[in-house]
């Protein structure tokens, strides 16, 4: 189990490919921090992926050799960190979070690792589930009714009750912290 040195919960979306973790996410975010909650973002890539643009002078000084870039603006910043040796692990990319800012860390991707994680599953989509394997999952957000298990279901198009179960995840972490 990912052990979570900073007090700070972590919660992820775990699916297949195709079932809509973006989608749902970008939905549900607008609805937690309208609670209040104050989140940061992990999402991980299959693939290699740039966020700076081809001629801006940052993306010209990180081809250059940069390192590390750091973009700043009144509005805001970015870090851009070339690791061609080996990819992140995941501790290393949750410290790099302002902890002291945020209420919540939400997780995209990063199936395979053991943190807790609600499983999201489209039956269209014919992929195995993943709470049967994976002990870390703390609840299903399915297009059906889940069959053989004690964990908390919600639909997965209804936005507002996985928004309350988030809610209540990080008020009962909060809880737990202060004892």
């Amino acid at each position: 189990m990912i052990t979570n040195d900073h007090t700070l919960p972590i919660l992820g979306f775990a699916a297949y490919s195709g079932t809509g973790k973006t989608t749902l996410l970008e939905q549900l975010l607008p609805k937690l921090t309208s609670a209040g909650l104050r989140i940061g973002m992990l999402k991980h890539a299959h693939h290699d992926f740039d966020i700076d643009q081809p001629g801006k002078d940052s993306y010209r000084l990180r081809k250059a050799g940069a390192a590390q870039m750091l973009i700043a603006s009144a509005n805001r910043h970015a870090m851009m960190v070339e690791t061609p040796q080996q990819e992140p692990s995941f501790e290393e990319l949750l410290s790099r979070f302002d902890i002291a800012q945020l209420d919540l860390i939400l997780v995209e991707g990063y199936k395979h690792l053991s943190f807790p994680k609600i499983e999201l599953h489209r039956t269209e989509l014919e992929k195995p589930w993943l709470h049967v394997s994976d002990p870390t999952i703390i609840a299903i957000a399915a297009d059906e009714p889940v069959q053989r298990t004690d964990l908390p279901q919600l639909a997965i198009n209804d936005i507002d009750s996985i928004a309350q179960f988030v809610v209540d995840y990080v008020s009962q972490h909060s809880a737990l912290k202060r004892k």
